[in-house]
């Protein structure tokens, strides 16, 4: 499936934080918790993790294209050429168009609950931290300015000024309530609590308290 599909697809991504690596920590963050769910299609799950950012490009260059949705399409183009039937196509296309955290929308099947999870699991942990601070680095975004509240909202244009807002504006919103499935929240309790440590001490490292 990967060895057909990825090179296909490959030319689609770009560097920084959601180059193709990324959508191989989420294929295999998938796959690891539809094995611990019941009556799951996995070939859905590893189609969906598999092609589920491939329009994410479309969406850096014109901000007004959801990836999501975008990605919905693409993904039936590709699938319908590799001769997948109806049926599948429009499942995996399901999970890929209602993946988006910031959509906030409900899944309709556990294959799409299961993307949803995977994909908000690789915005929590050690590895989100260096794509915050990569991406700030690449957008000339400062790490922190104490003088500069995190937005209340995400995304905002009052957003994302500061790599330290981001986590305040959008992962540390991304709690417990936000997965679907219990091998999700267990992980995500542990990784959810190693982004704040690290915050909290970031920041009195900052003021020179520690």
């Amino acid at each position: 499936m990967i060895g057909k599909i990825k090179p296909k697809i490959l030319k689609y991504y770009l560097h920084g934080s959601h180059a193709f690596n990324h959508t191989e920590r989420v294929y295999n963050l998938a796959v690891r918790i539809a094995e611990s769910e019941k009556d799951v299609d996995i070939k859905v799950v590893k189609l969906a993790a598999l092609l589920h950012d491939v329009a994410r490009f479309k969406e850096t260059k014109e901000s007004k294209i959801c990836h999501a949705e975008e990605g919905s399409k693409m993904a039936k183009e590709i699938l319908t050429e590799e001769g997948y039937d109806k049926e599948i196509i429009n499942h995996v296309c399901d999970c890929i168009s209602t993946h988006r955290y910031s959509k906030q929308l409900t899944p309709k099947s556990k294959e799409a609950a299961i993307l949803q999870d995977a994909d908000r699991l690789d915005v929590l942990g050690a590895i989100t931290i260096g794509r915050i601070f990569g991406s700030g680095l690449m957008k000339g975004r400062p790490m922190y300015d104490p003088n500069i509240p995190p937005a209340k909202e995400y995304p905002s244009e009052e957003g994302g000024k500061t790599s330290m807002n981001h986590f305040k504006e959008k992962i540390l919103k991304i709690t417990l309530g936000s997965f679907n499935t219990t091998l999700a929240k267990e992980i995500a309790k542990e990784r959810y609590q190693y982004v704040m440590d690290f915050v909290d001490r970031f920041e009195k490292e900052w003021r020179g308290e520690l």
